[in-house]
């Protein structure tokens, strides 16, 4: 699996752990959710990515979107 498929893989377990939070725990959850949207946001425009980083300095092979 490549950095790529590895961040929205991630994204995703992160926003619906959120989610999931914020209905049974507290709704203070979904400002977590809010900010991985939003990084997903900007990184689809500057292509930087501080998960991505940090999956390359560990070793992922990158994919195409993150190299």
């Amino acid at each position: 699996m490549n950095i790529d498929r590895l961040v929205f893989a991630i994204a995703g377990v992160f926003i619906l752990a959120s989610v999931l939070l914020s209905i049974y725990h507290n709704q203070n959850w979904l400002w977590f959710t809010g900010f991985v949207g939003a990084n997903l946001f900007q990184a689809a425009f500057t292509g930087f990515c501080p998960l991505a980083k940090i999956l390359k300095a560990v070793g992922v092979v990158p994919g195409h979107a993150f190299k």
